[in-house]
C-alpha cells in the first residue's frame, strides 16, 4: 500500500462534529480515530449523509449483528480490503464472531460449520460481488431465509461495503492504529 492519496483531516479540516464522531468511534473500536472517517469528513456534508445511511445498515440494521459482521467480513475478504477486514474483525468479536468464524469467512460459504442461513448469506455475497446480480437459485435460497425488508437490507449492505472497499483502496487509506 502506498501513501494516502488524501490524508485524514484534523479537527480544522473535518469540523467538530466529524472529529467527535471519529474520536468516539476510535475509543469504542479500540483504535485511534478511524482514518476512513477523517478522510471522508474532508467533505463534511457528504460525510454526515453517509454516516446516517451507514448507521442504518450497521449497527442499526434489522439483520442480526453477527450475520451483518459475517457479510461485511466476506465482502472485505473477497475485495482484499485489509482496512475493512481488520476493522470488522474487531467489531465482529463484540457481536459473537469468533477467530474460527473469521477463518471460515476466508474459506468461504462452503466451509464446514456454517448454518444453512449463514451459508446462504455468504454464497449470495460471493455471487453479488462476482456478477452484480443474483441468479434465481441464489435468490431463492436467500429469500427462503430473509423476508422482503431483510433482503433489501442485505443487498444494500453488500453494495455499501463493496463501495467502501473501493473507496479505501483507491485513496490508500491506512489501517487504524490500536489504541495504546
Amino acid at each position: 500500500m502506498t501513501a494516502p492519496r488524501i490524508t485524514p483531516g484534523g479537527r480544522a479540516e473535518t469540523g467538530r462534529f466529524a472529529w467527535a464522531v471519529a474520536w468516539i468511534s476510535g475509543r469504542v473500536g479500540g483504535t485511534t480515530p478511524p482514518n476512513l472517517f477523517l478522510t471522508m469528513a474532508r467533505h463534511r456534508r457528504l460525510f454526515r449523509g453517509w454516516l446516517r445511511f451507514a448507521g442504518r445498515l450497521m449497527p442499526g440494521g434489522t439483520l442480526p449483528r453477527r450475520e451483518t459482521e459475517l457479510v461485511i467480513l466476506r465482502v472485505a475478504h473477497v475485495r482484499q480490503c485489509r482496512y475493512e477486514f481488520e476493522h470488522h474483525v474487531r467489531l465482529g468479536a463484540r457481536a459473537g464472531v469468533t477467530a474460527q468464524d473469521v477463518q471460515r469467512v476466508e474459506a468461504g460459504p462452503d466451509a464446514p460449520g456454517w448454518s444453512s442461513r449463514e451459508r446462504a448469506l455468504l454464497a449470495a455475497v460471493d455471487v453479488l460481488l462476482e456478477h452484480r446480480d443474483l441468479d434465481d437459485a441464489t435468490w431463492s435460497a436467500l429469500r427462503a431465509r430473509l423476508d422482503e425488508r431483510a433482503a433489501i437490507e442485505f443487498l444494500l449492505l453488500v453494495g455499501h461495503y463493496d463501495m467502501l472497499a473501493g473507496f479505501l483502496a483507491t485513496l490508500r487509506i491506512q489501517p487504524d492504529e490500536p489504541r495504546r
